[in-house]
């Protein structure tokens, strides 16, 4: 993530930027789980300044439209990880998995997290990378059929 020469926006930001890729919107209440000292303040803050909010943390206590679970290999078992996020999620809303990318520390394997969503109950539907270190996975409910 570099600034142009002349004091141009950094890749987190902008309509192109990470952040907007992820599809969220001014006003949207964004849950953040997961966080620790090695997750990307940069995309955190680029995510921050659209949604025009805070994250919110676990003990929100209400809904929100979409969570940022930051998941590391040694976090324990990602099923689980994942049926935790799924707690305060209004139905329709996303989890964006955020994992290191492969070869950076705590990265976890693309199959692990295939194998791992439809046991949680969701479907896997865009991997991009969003920082220099991470990767977003974007996980929902499957529809039912009506």
């Amino acid at each position: 993530m570099s600034s142009t020469a002349g004091g141009g926006t950094t890749q987190t930001q902008g309509p192109a930027g990470p952040a907007a890729r992820l599809g969220f919107t001014p006003g949207m209440v964004i849950q953040e789980l997961g966080w620790d000292d090695d997750t990307d303040d940069e995309l955190r803050a680029a995510i921050e300044e659209l949604v025009d909010g805070d994250l919110v943390d676990g003990s929100y206590g209400d809904v929100v439209e979409a969570v940022l679970l930051w998941w590391r290999a040694d976090d324990g078992d990602l099923v689980d990880g994942l049926v935790d996020a799924l707690t305060d999620l209004v139905r329709g809303g996303a989890i964006w998995l955020l994992t290191p990318k492969i070869g950076r520390p705590g990265a976890v394997d693309a199959a692990d997290i295939a194998e791992a969503a439809p046991i949680a109950g969701l479907a896997q539907t865009t991997t991009a990378p969003v920082s220099k270190d991470w990767t977003a996975t974007r996980l929902v409910a499957p529809k039912s059929p009506t």
